[in-house]
């Protein structure tokens, strides 16, 4: 069995059209159809049902496609390990991120050791990540989202995010350290349009007995900060956000019940090949949020 025999076969597999998949494959279509024929018989089942030059994959040849595309994916992570050791490639990482702005001074960090990495970032989607994360199209995710758990993804808690009430400086309850979140249900609300982070303050919203009065729908952080400064209503923000913030015009009160917070998790495929570099990122992001977690965050 070749190598060039199981590329033909996955090319037929995939078109369903021995001319067509001939034309692809730039060869005369009657050495496909032997190429094809030498695999069945070295097999011993046929893998097509056949319609004269249209053919179906059949059951035999189904299972046969899988095994074969796993060799396939094989063979390309040992290409691409052997890469890496010759030192052919330049040093890349492929990350999914939340929506933070703690994420341009982590990768600030890490390229201040590694100045030659390159970073592919992606937002997270949760429709898509477990799947980018099994096939290898990204090495890392940091997440809130809480993915399937086992093999082959494996999960590190990083840190448990604390969620804040964010109110104007001239707002009666800027006096206060904390608020319960059942006392402010009936104020206008300035929340994420959508994603993990709105998902998440609806839930404790929810638990405090009301749905928010939603006065703005937005889809980044400084644009909340600017309707809340103006008084328009009064929002959620994250210890990792309030971090980045320095604006005395609004005030962040901690939220005594229902304990607001989400986790944050770094998640990678342990049965992927990871380049050196990746294995570095991973160690360095694990470091960098222990010291988030150190370096407590001062609400003023």
């Amino acid at each position: 069995m070749e190598l060039l025999q199981l590329k033909y076969f996955q090319t037929v597999a995939r078109i369903e059209h021995m001319t067509k998949a001939a034309e692809e494959l730039s060869i005369a279509q009657p050495s496909l159809s032997q190429t094809i024929k030498r695999l069945e018989d070295e097999i011993g089942v046929p893998l097509f049902d056949r319609k004269g030059r249209r053919i179906k994959l059949n059951r035999y040849g189904k299972i046969f496609l899988e095994k074969a595309e796993i060799a396939f994916s094989i063979l390309q992570e040992g290409k691409q390990e052997v890469i890496d050791l010759a030192k052919l490639n330049e040093d890349s990482i492929s990350i999914a991120v939340m929506r933070t702005p703690i994420v341009p001074e982590l990768l600030s960090s890490f390229r201040k050791q590694h100045p030659f990495v390159r970073f592919r970032v992606k937002q997270i989607s949760r429709t898509t990540i477990q799947h980018q994360l099994e096939n290898g199209e990204i090495d890392l995710c940091i997440t809130p989202y809480k993915l399937e758990q086992g093999k082959p993804l494996h999960s590190r808690l990083l840190m448990n995010d604390e969620i804040y009430l964010v109110v104007p400086k001239t707002h009666p309850l800027a006096s206060r350290k904390s608020v319960d979140l059942h006392d402010i249900a009936h104020e206008p609300f300035v929340l994420k349009a959508n994603g993990a982070f709105r998902e998440t303050t609806d839930t404790y919203c929810q638990m405090a007995g009301f749905q928010p009065d939603i006065a703005f729908e937005v889809d980044d952080s400084l644009s909340i900060r600017g309707l809340v400064s103006e008084g328009l209503g009064v929002a959620f923000f994250s210890s990792l956000t309030l971090r980045t913030v320095k604006d005395s015009s609004i005030v962040p009160l901690r939220i005594s019940h229902p304990h607001c917070s989400r986790t944050i998790s770094l998640v990678w495929n342990e049965e992927r090949y990871h380049s050196a570099i990746v294995s570095d990122f991973y160690t360095f992001i694990l470091h960098y949020f222990e010291q988030l977690k150190q370096d407590k965050c001062t609400i003023q």
